[in-house]
């Protein structure tokens, strides 16, 4: 049975996936995204280590809140680097007819996450920007690591959710969503973009860490200016 370290968990979470979940936030991420909100999963070294049977006992406990859409989300910190953790998990989930949900960046893809991935009913993938200069400058990879991730849900028909987070004076452009549309009709495994208003609220975790939070200067989207950009998206929903 597989060791996996956790940040946190949020037993009835509505923001990480369909439904109501059980999300399970691992710890250990290997991007360093200048909007990220969770600066203190970085480290692999942190967390508290649970097995897989002991967070599907948990889960279980829930499971008469989660309806036909719940069920269970990994987050992170990067669930990709605990691949053969989350496999195991979601098996155990799927005996017990629980859904499952994986929350990620995609910047990974071998035998392991694939082998996850056969065990994964849906897909929240981040696409951050729709540039390759911006991912390599404030995510650290290059863009095409979630776009082979994406080909890859696209070619085992996994069902996926493209976020993308809004942040003015870096991607609230029109141009940029005509592109996130693009990449989403190309692909017909996505059936779902949630367009998310950039917080800054996760400002008081780099103080406590002693680091700079790099977007501390970047405005937060009004919900008038994301409205404009989901209109660019209407109907989409297949």
């Amino acid at each position: 049975m597989s060791i996996g370290k956790i940040h946190s968990i949020q037993s009835l979470g509505t923001l990480d996936g369909p439904g109501v979940r059980f999300a399970v936030f691992l710890q250990g991420c290997n991007l360093r995204c200048s909007c990220c909100h969770n600066p203190d999963t970085w480290e692999m070294n942190g967390g508290t280590e649970y097995s897989a049977e002991d967070i599907v006992k948990k889960a279980v406990r829930y499971k008469e809140y989660f309806g036909k859409d719940g069920g269970l989300t990994f987050s992170g910190g990067e669930p990709l680097l605990q691949a053969e953790f989350v496999k195991e998990v979601f098996e155990l989930c799927h005996k017990e007819g629980i859904n499952t949900c994986l929350d990620t960046s995609g910047s990974i893809l071998n035998d392991k996450v694939k082998d996850m991935l056969e065990h994964t009913d849906r897909v929240l993938l981040d696409i951050k920007y729709t540039d390759d200069e911006l991912y390599k400058k404030h995510v650290g990879c290059e863009m095409q690591k979630p776009l082979d991730f994406l080909e890859y849900l696209n070619e085992k028909k996994i069902a996926t959710t493209i976020r993308h987070v809004v942040i003015p004076t870096v991607n609230d452009n029109e141009e940029s969503m005509i592109r996130l549309h693009e990449i989403a009709q190309t692909h017909k495994c996505i059936d779902k973009i949630e367009l998310l208003p950039f917080k800054k609220m996760c400002s008081i975790k780099y103080e406590k860490l002693g680091i700079a939070f790099p977007f501390a200067d970047k405005p937060e989207p009004t919900k008038d200016d994301i409205k404009k950009f989901e209109s660019l998206f209407e109907g989409f929903d297949r």
